[in-house]
């Protein structure tokens, strides 16, 4: 994590996601902006939480873990997005762990500022709803799409959130993934997953080589996912 030293591109993203009339002027101070490499966690399931983030740019893949070790994706998220709304309104540790898909942006503050500043002005309290309501949704269609669509589509969904991210050019198909960690996230064996990855290669939707796995038919992978994404 690396704190941007830029109010005027701080700004810039108040503007561009419309969140100048989310914070008060007392609270305008206190936001950082802040950057995250590709594979940089932003917040680990069992910490402790002390920021809201609001993400202004790029991707990040949120999944949760279990006592055994076992790990499944939730979703993945785009711009604009909340972390750590949940957690702050309920005064707990972090839920899930958070992960940047592709370089990431956030704004980010700390929770006594929030609770000092916010913790009566209307506009951020409904926008925490708003945000928050959404996500109990969300959680729900994800369960049902791990427990209801067979690893194919899974996997096709894995594939084009992790490998594709429309505001960054330079995030193009190719990535280096763990087959087993990958097994782990969408809630299947290794020897299936490898199956299926193998069948995409004979199919012409992936190719692999040397530990990375290169998306060759990117609309061949979306219409076999349709609309069921993680996204």
């Amino acid at each position: 994590m690396k704190e941007m030293k830029d109010r005027e591109l701080l700004k810039s993203y108040l503007l561009a996601h419309n969140l100048e009339s989310i914070f008060n002027e007392q609270i305008m101070p206190y936001l950082s902006l802040y950057s995250f490499d590709q594979g940089e966690l932003i917040c680990s399931q069992g910490d402790a939480s002390q920021y809201l983030y609001v993400l202004v740019k790029g991707k990040v893949k949120i999944y949760t873990s279990t006592m055994e070790g076992k790990t499944l994706i939730l979703s993945f998220k785009k711009p604009l997005e909340v972390i750590g709304d949940i957690e702050y309104v309920r005064g707990i540790d972090i839920i899930n762990t958070v992960e940047a898909v592709s370089s990431v942006y956030m704004i980010g503050i700390h929770h006594r500022w929030l609770k000092k500043y916010g913790s009566d002005y209307s506009p951020l309290l409904r926008f925490l709803l708003d945000i928050i309501t959404q996500k109990f949704t969300i959680k729900s269609n994800s369960l049902s799409f791990n427990l209801l669509y067979p690893v194919e589509v899974r996997l096709a969904s894995y594939l084009l959130s992790v490998s594709f991210d429309e505001s960054d050019s330079q995030f193009n198909g190719q990535l280096r993934i763990s087959i087993k960690d990958a097994a782990n996230l969408i809630g299947t064996s290794y020897r299936h997953l490898n199956r299926v990855i193998q069948q995409y290669c004979t199919e012409g939707l992936v190719e692999r080589n040397k530990g990375f796995i290169l998306v060759k038919d990117r609309d061949g992978l979306r219409a076999l996912a349709g609309e069921n994404i993680y996204e």
